[in-house]
């Protein structure tokens, strides 16, 4: 970690939701009941503060294993005055399966998770079954999940275990259009510097 972002990790503690293994009162950590929407995975976090900057009446729960990103992040959000994100250091499974309830959460975002390219690695691939019917379960009506990827094997396996879910469907019939409101991260640009095509999966919660 660079000492600014260091800083930040041990200082930004007001920022940090510790892992507590039980269902989570996440209205009361936030201080309001606003629709919260989860992101897996956020990297150095600059996506994460630019949309949460954008949409002050949500709140953003990201979770992270990456030291250094968590340092990004809170640095993003004390330079921006944010008070809508909080974090969570741990394997977003484990938070998932024990601090999240079923019905509970408005969205979920994954910008270009981990693809484990090696045959041998593609089990650890985070969003294949069961894991994708544990998202689908934590959705309120009407939720959405929404994912990108640059990695087009790992973009077909997660479009059919997303589209396929119980409870969901996709309103795209396949993949979906790139959304604006997202914003270009660096790790993004580095793909298509590569010439790697960008693929989104959008499914929503409840009936067609």
């Amino acid at each position: 970690m660079s000492r600014a972002q260091e800083r930040s990790y041990e200082e930004g503690t007001r920022f940090r939701i510790p892992y507590t293994g039980v269902p989570a009162d996440f209205a009361s950590l936030f201080g309001n009941p606003r629709p919260l929407t989860v992101e897996i995975g956020f990297g150095m976090g600059t996506a994460t503060a630019e949309i949460a900057a954008a949409n002050p009446e949500k709140n953003y729960l990201g979770i992270e294993v990456f030291k250094a990103g968590i340092g990004k992040l809170i640095w993003e959000l004390e330079r921006r005055s944010l008070s809508n994100v909080r974090i969570i250091e741990r394997d977003a499974a484990e938070v998932l399966e024990t601090m999240t309830a079923p019905g509970t959460i408005a969205a979920f975002h994954l910008f270009f998770p981990d693809p484990w390219p090696k045959k041998r690695h593609h089990k650890r691939r985070l969003v294949q079954r069961p894991f994708a019917e544990t998202l689908a379960s934590r959705l309120t009506a009407g939720g959405y999940i929404y994912m990108v990827t640059d990695w087009e094997p790992y973009a077909a396996e997660a479009l059919e275990a997303l589209s396929g879910a119980p409870g969901l469907f996709n309103p795209y019939g396949g993949f979906a259009p790139g959304f604006s409101w997202r914003p270009q991260t660096k790790f993004e640009r580095k793909g298509l510097d590569k010439d790697h095509r960008v693929r989104e999966i959008y499914v929503v919660k409840g009936a067609p």
